[in-house]
């Protein structure tokens, strides 16, 4: 049995838990503050843990113990049930490793009581104490992209514990099958952890670049499954989270990435690793309309064979190989 913990905000990190567990031969049990979702195997359990935030509109009071941490507010009912919470269940599977994805604190508390811990690793500066805490403790650490593309400075000291096992996408594979790209399709992708696209973004790209059909995925255009619209782009402009891009690697066409702002420069960093490793253009806001033009021209000259430096193909079955072992 294998203990999993999804951090509930946005929708990646529920993605990327669903796409490994596909490949673990263990039983697992997830944890998150998230409502049960489609797609767990019949043979995986899921607890829903109570909310870590204070009531109503009180404020949280020290809630990073003096910078040490990240988020443990004092006297906040839901975040000691859950800890305890966590804990028994643990306790009560006989759980022999807990995958944290992410948070500081899971982690502390997890190996604080005995339990050996896989840290997902996160793109950006991860240099604060908090986090190199997650990482100094954990026994493995998992990096969900490609060493080929990106290989902050920051992780060097945990070399023999890191697995860069490629960005990984639920549809790695499919884009060889049975992706045919049309070049006058264009993908604008969205978020659910938050975006600064304006409101009239389609409109905009409809008048910049009228030579594509454009479909909106994300946000309030939020779909379940973006393949049937990816896998026949020629164009997609994504955001910057982990598996938007993963998603954007498995179709391999021409992308724009338009990096949000996150803690810890989280996107821009990503953006810029794909682009120096010549997987794509990327703009640092959203463009001006004259720019369009030259973003989609320069993103259309890349070779879409390089992104097989993402390694996306065999990245989850290689993630669930580390929790294996």
């Amino acid at each position: 049995m294998i203990g999993y913990y999804v951090h509930h905000h946005g929708r990646g990190h529920l993605t990327r838990a669903l796409a490994i567990s596909a490949h673990l031969d263990e039983d697992v049990v997830f944890f998150s503050s998230l409502p049960t979702p489609g797609g767990l195997r019949p043979r995986d359990r899921w607890v829903r843990l109570p909310m870590d935030v204070p009531p109503g509109d009180l404020t949280a009071r020290e809630p990073t113990a003096s910078g040490r941490l990240h988020w443990a507010p004092l006297n906040v009912d839901g975040l000691l049930r859950r800890s305890a919470e966590l804990l028994c269940t643990l306790a009560d599977t006989g759980a022999r490793r807990l995958v944290v994805d992410v948070s500081v604190e899971i982690a502390v508390l997890a190996r604080t009581s005995g339990v050996p811990v896989t840290v997902m690793a996160m793109p950006g500066e991860r240099t604060d104490p908090p986090h190199q805490l997650a990482y100094r403790l954990a026994d493995q650490i998992i990096a969900p992209w490609s060493d080929e593309v990106y290989r902050p400075t920051w992780l060097a000291e945990h070399a023999g514990r890191t697995h860069f096992v490629g960005y990984i996408s639920r549809f790695e594979g499919l884009s060889r099958e049975s992706g045919t790209h049309q070049g006058d399709n264009a993908v604008l992708l969205s978020g659910a952890g938050g975006t600064e696209v304006p409101d009239d973004a389609v409109t905009q790209l409809q008048a910049a670049l009228p030579g594509y059909r454009w479909t909106a995925l994300g946000g309030r255009s939020w779909t379940d499954d973006p393949w049937s619209a990816l896998r026949h782009a020629g164009l997609i402009v994504t955001h910057a989270g982990q598996n938007a891009l993963a998603d954007a690697a498995a179709a391999a066409t021409a992308t724009i990435v338009l990096p949000q702002p996150r803690p810890f420069d989280e996107q821009h960093t990503s953006a810029a690793a794909l682009h120096a490793a010549g997987l794509a253009v990327c703009a640092p806001s959203w463009p001006t309309p004259t720019q369009w033009p030259e973003l989609a021209s320069a993103a259309g000259t890349l070779n879409p064979d390089r992104w097989r430096a993402a390694r996306v193909d065999g990245a989850a079955a290689r993630a669930a190989q580390v929790l294996a072992a």
